[in-house]
């Protein structure tokens, strides 16, 4: 598999239909961009029809204004048996300046699924770089964190009724 199947960068300039009455972008119209950036990867990756399992750690380091060009970079960071974790770095660049500014990062888990909508194994992930055994190793290590913190958040829940 080559490097090109597991990366893909997407540019979008910021119009006002997304931000707020201050010019700045809405964080839910920016979730949503992250979203589908996330899908394109992994489903290019895996070549099929993927879901959204779970976003981590998304922060929000500096405003993206109206007029400026948003660049979302994206890589398959792990892969597991039927999962994989997408990174999604953002930079913005002025049109007017033309300086780039890393607003945000974040780790979507996409899950593959077949056309019967249960989950399918996914291609292993080829590390060709020393980056690219980092990347891995820090998604493996995400992936032991989100499992732990549903343990606990289980043991927590524990006794404690629903409520409608």
């Amino acid at each position: 598999m080559s490097r090109q199947d597991k990366q893909l960068y997407m540019t979008v300039l910021m119009t006002p239909d997304v931000a707020n009455f201050s010019g700045v972008v809405h964080g839910g119209s920016l979730l949503k961009l992250l979203d589908q950036v996330a899908y394109a990867c992994a489903a290019k990756y895996c070549r099929g029809y993927v879901v959204t399992a779970s976003l981590d750690q998304v922060i929000f380091k500096e405003p993206i204004r109206v007029g400026e060009l948003v660049t979302f970079k994206a890589n398959v960071n792990y892969t597991g048996k039927t999962s994989m974790e997408i990174g999604i770095k953002v930079v913005a660049q002025s049109l007017t300046t033309g300086e780039d500014r890393h607003t945000n990062s974040c780790y979507f888990t996409m899950v593959a699924k077949g056309a019967d909508g249960k989950s399918v194994p996914v291609p292993p992930l080829i590390l060709e770089t020393e980056l690219d055994h980092k990347l891995f190793k820090a998604g493996e290590m995400r992936k032991q964190m989100r499992q732990e913190i549903a343990e606990r958040n289980r043991e927590l829940h524990v006794g404690i009724p629903d409520r409608a």
